[in-house]
């Protein structure tokens, strides 16, 4: 499928905050978030094979990707300031009701946006982005938590890991059946913008700040029993970050929630394009008016 894509900039709140935009104003919206340490860029696929049908907007995350990089000391860096920025980049581009794909950061930003107005979200897809513990994977998680509850020199240093290059690559390959499916443009381009300076320093507030997440879970979870909102998890199942069981626990809240597992990674639109945008539409076609 082809499409024409555009790549936009937009000032929110004085900040510029890129996004990519494609399909008919007039279609339904699919806004498209996407998790760490990436951007839009993961989108990059997905978003032609999308937008015949909808209108698609996938913005990347100030200090991610081509938006505003402020400092820590312009910018309160927490999920709550980044969703606070995404909200008013989607209050200018119009959009009233919205389905979103969240990925990983995406995910917390996302739920944010769902809590502050239920209404206006008309369908979830969730790739790898949690709303339960279920599926937290002890070994990457426990450090950044451990990091979080008591920041130091000691517990800054495994997690300063997760900024390096071999991280960042391993984000993309691990879990993959056929790694070479995976371009490294992708690790390639995301450390480029990881080692940007001021950037690691940002990176590490954001994981001071994610234990905000966790404790929103509840909520989230409550909205999940309230709405109902049709939801649908396609997830790699080899991920080691957030686990399949991440993916299962959507059933504890939403009994109609549609799960497909695929033999990839945390990145798994790199290696699964086809299957998942497959998923998506079919869910999308069958789950939202046109």
């Amino acid at each position: 499928m082809s499409a024409t894509v555009h790549h936009r900039t937009a000032t929110v709140d004085g900040l510029e905050v890129f996004y990519r935009e494609a399909g008919d104003p007039q279609d339904p919206v699919v806004v498209l978030l996407h998790g760490f340490p990436t951007s839009s860029h993961m989108f990059r696929n997905l978003i032609p094979a999308l937008a015949d049908r909808y209108r698609v907007i996938a913005p990347d995350l100030i200090g991610f990707g081509q938006s505003a990089m402020p400092s820590l000391e312009e910018f309160p860096y927490s999920f709550d300031a980044l969703t606070d920025v995404t909200a008013g980049l989607l209050e200018q581009l119009g959009v009233d009701r919205f389905a979103m794909y969240v990925q990983d950061y995406g995910a917390p930003v996302g739920w944010r946006l769902a809590l502050r107005d239920p209404r206006r979200i008309t369908a979830i897809i969730t790739q790898n982005g949690n709303a339960y513990t279920d599926g937290f994977v002890k070994p990457f998680w426990d450090g950044l938590f451990a990091y979080a509850e008591n920041s130091g020199a000691e517990t800054e240093a495994p997690v300063r890991g997760a900024l390096t290059r071999d991280v960042t690559r391993w984000q993309y390959v691990n879990g993959v059946a056929d790694p070479s499916l995976v371009s490294p443009d992708n690790w390639v381009h995301d450390q480029a913008l990881l080692d940007r300076p001021g950037n690691h320093e940002i990176q590490l507030t954001l994981f001071r700040d994610y234990p905000t997440n966790v404790a929103l879970y509840p909520a989230v979870q409550q909205y999940f029993r309230d709405a109902q909102v049709p939801l649908l998890a396609v997830w790699g199942e080899n991920d080691e970050i957030f686990g399949p069981d991440g993916a299962r626990a959507f059933r504890n809240d939403l009994p109609n929630a549609e799960i497909h597992l695929v033999e990839s990674g945390h990145f798994a639109l790199e290696s699964h394009l086809d299957t998942i945008a497959g998923h998506i539409r079919d869910f999308l076609g069958r789950t939202l008016p046109r």
